[in-house]
């Protein structure tokens, strides 16, 4: 028994490691030889080459497409050697097969790209700050109408043009862009107006500030990051779009890049390689360059934190 004691009082001492710091000391122990060992070492492993053939599966068209808008006899295979010449860069850089058609990209997609802001906006508004009755309804049904394929209602829409001869209209294209762009972005800002407090819109509402004036002035300003989301996704969405363009828009002077990119595949089977790939990467440059200016709104965050009452 005295053994026993002296043991104890051996394992208490003030200057000796207490029994919690020596538990704490050996879970750490066991977590770092965790994460190395041999039993999580092929998860590791099979999750770092899932990682490499995503990358891979995104690099290898992108390495396609520099090697082969820099040679002159590019084919589907790539080869390393031979001549590096910009001519193929050259032969696009003309008005009728690379600039209008960018232009016509740009006017679409930044057309939409502000209709369908500006619409989505008024429509989340009420469903974020107003209790409506049908208000779970209607937010369904715009879950449904983000899933609706586009090629369902291209049919009654292209007739509907024809009868209002609207057809070959910029004006028109756009508006049934947006229409199509809308239900996801309301969704969106719908999301990224929640985030906005109603309180600080109390204070607009005491001093006798409208809906309008709130919004205008407090949550818009206040969630521009999200703005700047809902504009990229847009903006790109449209910016890729080939079907609707192709169905609405018959002149050539008047179509955009994503269906004019058709003309490098001639009828008879043989394909422009070096021009297609030329023209496909200044193709995307907009898109980079447009995520470049708006990078700093999207990693600002929401800053609204300061003003909430105390």
């Amino acid at each position: 028994m005295s053994a026993l004691r002296q043991a104890q009082g051996a394992g208490a001492r003030p200057g000796g490691p207490s029994t919690s710091s020596g538990n704490v000391l050996a879970s750490e122990r066991r977590h770092v030889l965790g994460i190395t060992s041999p039993r999580r070492l092929p998860a590791w492993i099979l999750a770092h080459l899932a990682l490499l053939l995503v990358v891979l599966a995104f690099l290898g068209p992108m390495l396609w497409l520099i090697f082969g808008s820099l040679h002159s006899d590019s084919a589907l295979t790539v080869e390393l050697g031979g001549t590096w010449t910009l001519s193929n860069f050259l032969a696009v850089m003309t008005p009728e097969t690379l600039w209008t058609p960018l232009l016509n990209s740009f006017i679409l997609s930044a057309g939409t790209a502000l209709l369908t802001v500006v619409c989505s906006a008024l429509a989340a508004y009420p469903l974020s700050r107003y209790s409506m009755r049908f208000r779970r309804t209607f937010l369904y049904t715009i879950v449904f109408s983000t899933g609706l394929p586009i090629t369902a209602v291209m049919v009654p829409v292209y007739v509907l043009f024809a009868t209002f001869t609207l057809t070959d209209s910029r004006i028109a294209t756009v508006l049934f862009m947006s229409a199509t762009s809308l239900p996801f972005a309301i969704w969106m800002m719908k999301n990224f107006m929640d985030g906005v407090p109603v309180s600080l819109e109390e204070a607009a509402w005491t001093d006798g500030a409208g809906w309008f004036s709130s919004l205008r002035g407090i949550v818009l300003p206040l969630m521009a990051p999200g703005l700047a989301v809902v504009s990229i996704f847009v903006f790109v969405q449209q910016w890729g779009d080939f079907f609707i363009p192709f169905v609405l828009l018959q002149s050539p002077e008047k179509q955009p890049a994503s269906v004019s990119i058709y003309t490098f595949f001639s009828s008879y089977g043989a394909v422009a390689y070096g021009q297609l790939a030329a023209f496909s990467i200044l193709y995307t440059v907009p898109i980079i360059a447009l995520y470049g200016v708006l990078s700093k709104a999207l990693g600002g965050g929401f800053s609204f934190a300061g003003g909430l009452k105390g």
